[in-house]
Formats: C-alpha cells, structure tokens, sequence
C-alpha cells in the first residue's frame, strides 16, 4: 500500500518537473500572520537530464541527434513517471522539516509560526491572546479616545462665539465658482451681498427668491 500523505492548506507548491530548474521546493505559511519558510531546493535529475540531452541533441548532426532525441525522450518518459513519486517524498520530507517552525493549534486547527503560538496555553494568540499585549492595547485604545474627546471638546469650545445663525453665499451666482463665505468672488470679483431679511418673519430670504421660503410673503416688501 502506498505512503499516505498528510498535508495542511497552508503550503505551496513551487517545484518544476523539467529543466534546468527541474527540482521540488515547498513553501509553508503561517495562517494568523502570513509569515513563510521555504524547505529547500532539491534537484530532480532525470528532470534535468531531460533538458540537457535534448539540448545536446539540438546542436549534434543528423545521426546523432535522432539518437540523441530517442535517448532524451526516454529519460523523459522516465522522469515523468517517477516525477509524482519523487514529489511525494519530496513533499514528506518538507513536511517534516516544516513541523519544527509550525505548531497547530487545538482551537481552531489552524498552523502558526513561533511568533503567533502561545506556548503556555497551547493554542495560537488568536484563541489564546497574551494577556500583557491586549492589556498594552487596551491601554492605547483608551489613550487614543480620551484623546478624542478631549480634541472635541477642545473644537467646540474654540468656535463659540462664532456666528453659525448668518447664512452665507457658498457659490457665486455669477461665475459658479466656490466662495466659502467671502464678500467677493474671488475669482470674478462679484460683490456677494447677504441675504436680506424676510419683512414678515425675520428669516433669510436666498438671493433671486420672489417669496420667503419660511412664510411665503413677498419678498421686498
């Protein structure tokens, strides 16, 4: 019976079949911080040999390079065979390698690195947090919104005095351009009168309006 084979999602597979970068190459990832290790390269030789026979065959004369391209296609045909075994160990001893730089936790099952495992409790810092660190974190958090609240309790007392009744021209009527509440437009120079009041109940009247908005009497009378 074959060798089963036990493997997490968190590994990658970087090796190549044929070439002269024929070989078996694994990468392992922390799954809570992302954090890699690779295992190693390892050659394949017959994968290799492949490359280099047919590439010798390409500069041989006629004879020898029909020779030469039987030859290279059987070492292919071998080393295809063999490659999915010879990944398989390969990925075993990969495998092996990389149990010593992860740890699974017991919560969630996830594989973490040694920066994410809480050794004390035996499970990742995302089920088991250290303690030291959240109070640290706390502690900011609570820094961080005191600082809020002090800030907007500071902007709301530095505008009192200041006149939020007046309603003030935002757009220039003549050029369309923003004029945040100047007198003038700052870039057509038109003179930005504020709006008049209503005879009838005291409410600002918009610039051009024939009635007050708030009460409908005429307006300019």
């Amino acid at each position: 019976m074959p060798e089963e084979l036990w493997f997490t999602e968190n590994s990658r597979d970087l090796s190549q079949p044929g070439g002269d970068d024929a070989g078996f190459e694994f990468e392992f990832y922390c799954q809570r911080c992302g954090d890699t290790w690779r295992s190693g390269f390892e050659n394949y030789t017959l994968g290799r040999a492949t490359g280099w026979l047919r590439r010798a065959s390409g500069m041989a004369s006629n004879a020898a390079s029909n020779v030469g391209w039987d030859v290279a296609n059987t070492v292919g045909g071998l080393a295809d065979a063999g490659w999915h075994r010879a990944r398989d160990a390969a990925f075993q001893r990969a495998i092996g390698k990389a149990q010593a730089h992860f740890h699974r936790c017991a919560r969630c099952t996830q594989h973490v690195c040694d920066n994410c495992w809480n050794a004390d409790r035996g499970m990742c810092r995302h089920c088991a947090p250290d303690l030291q660190t959240e109070v640290e974190q706390a502690r900011a958090e609570g820094q961080v919104s005191a600082a809020r609240s002090a800030a907007t309790e500071a902007g709301a007392q530095s505008v009192q005095g200041m006149d939020v009744l007046t309603q003030h021209q935002l757009v220039c009527p003549q050029c369309h351009a923003e004029v945040h509440g100047a007198k003038f437009c700052p870039e057509c120079g038109h003179k930005l009168t504020d709006p008049a009041a209503c005879t009838g109940c005291g409410q600002a009247v918009p610039q051009g309006a024939k009635f007050c908005p708030e009460c409908g009497a005429p307006a300019g009378v």
